[in-house]
C-alpha cells in the first residue's frame, strides 16, 4: 500500500452538526462495504461524541454490520473507565452501550498498573489481534482511524515537545507530561497503519492547525503522520477558513 499525502480529501460541512452527520454517513457506508472484521480506532472529543450519538440512532444503527466491527482507542487519559474524563466512558455512553456489539469486540485501553505497563499490555493486545509483531505496509492494523486535531497540532496524545513524537518502534506509549493527566497513546507506526485516517475537526480556533497540518508543517505533531492509506478531513466551515 503506497504512502499517501496527509492533505487527503477535504469534506467541508456548514457546522459541527452537519460534519458529524456527514462523517456518520461515510463511516456507515465504509463499514457496510468492507468484508470481514472492520477494526475501528475511536477518538475522544466533542465532535466524535456527536458522531457516536448519531451512529447509535436511526437511520445509521440499522445499516451498520455491528457483528463485524471491532473497536479500539487512539488514546486515553490514565483515569478509571468510569471517570468523566475517560474517552472510553464517553464512547460507551454515547455509542457502545446502545448498539448490538459483543463485549469481546470492544478493547479499551488499560488504565491499571502504571501507564507504561498499561501501554505495554495494549500493544501486546494489538499485536495478538494483528497476528504479527511487525506492521506490514500492505496489511493495515486498522480499517478506520478516527482522529481529532488540537489547536496546537496534537492528535491522539501525540503532544508537542514530548518524546513520544520520536517513537517509531512501539505501537503504544505512555505520555507522562504535556497535559494535567498522564495519557496512553497509539504512536505514529500504529496510526499510520490504517486503510483510512479520518480527521474530525470543528471550530475557528482549529483553522490554523488544519491548514498547517495539511500543508505538512512538521512543527505540528499531526503533520508528521506518514499515512499508508487514504486521508479524509471532515471539517466545518469555521475550521476550513472557507467563506
Amino acid at each position: 500500500m503506497p504512502a499517501s499525502s496527509l492533505r487527503g480529501r477535504l469534506e467541508i460541512s456548514d457546522d459541527a452538526h452537519a460534519l458529524a452527520r456527514r462523517a456518520a454517513e461515510w463511516l456507515t457506508q465504509t463499514a457496510a462495504a468492507a468484508s470481514g472484521i472492520v477494526r475501528i480506532s475511536l477518538s475522544g472529543g466533542s465532535t466524535p461524541k456527536e458522531l457516536y450519538t448519531l451512529l447509535a440512532e436511526e437511520p445509521f444503527v440499522a445499516r451498520i454490520p455491528w457483528q463485524r466491527l471491532e473497536f479500539f482507542w487512539g488514546d486515553e487519559r490514565f483515569v478509571p473507565h468510569d471517570d468523566a474524563a475517560s474517552n472510553y466512558r464517553m464512547a460507551n455512553e454515547t455509542l457502545l452501550s446502545r448498539v448490538p456489539i459483543a463485549g469481546n469486540r470492544v478493547h479499551p485501553v488499560p488504565v491499571d498498573g502504571t501507564p507504561a505497563e498499561a501501554a505495554s499490555r495494549y500493544e501486546t493486545l494489538l499485536k495478538h489481534i494483528y497476528g504479527a509483531d511487525r506492521l506490514d505496509p500492505e496489511r493495515p492494523l486498522f480499517h478506520i482511524m478516527l482522529l481529532g486535531l488540537g489547536g496546537d497540532g496534537h492528535t491522539a496524545s501525540l503532544i508537542p515537545g514530548q518524546s513520544v513524537l520520536e517513537e517509531r518502534e512501539h505501537w503504544v506509549a505512555a505520555v507522562g507530561q504535556g497535559r494535567p493527566e498522564q495519557r496512553i497513546t497509539l504512536t505514529y507506526p500504529a496510526i499510520e497503519s490504517s486503510a483510512t485516517i479520518a480527521f474530525l475537526v470543528s471550530g475557528a480556533e482549529k483553522a490554523s492547525a488544519v491548514s498547517a497540518a495539511r500543508a505538512g508543517d512538521q512543527r505540528l505533531p499531526a503533520a508528521r503522520i506518514v499515512p499508508q492509506g487514504d486521508v479524509i478531513w471532515f471539517v466545518d466551515r469555521a475550521a476550513s477558513r472557507q467563506p
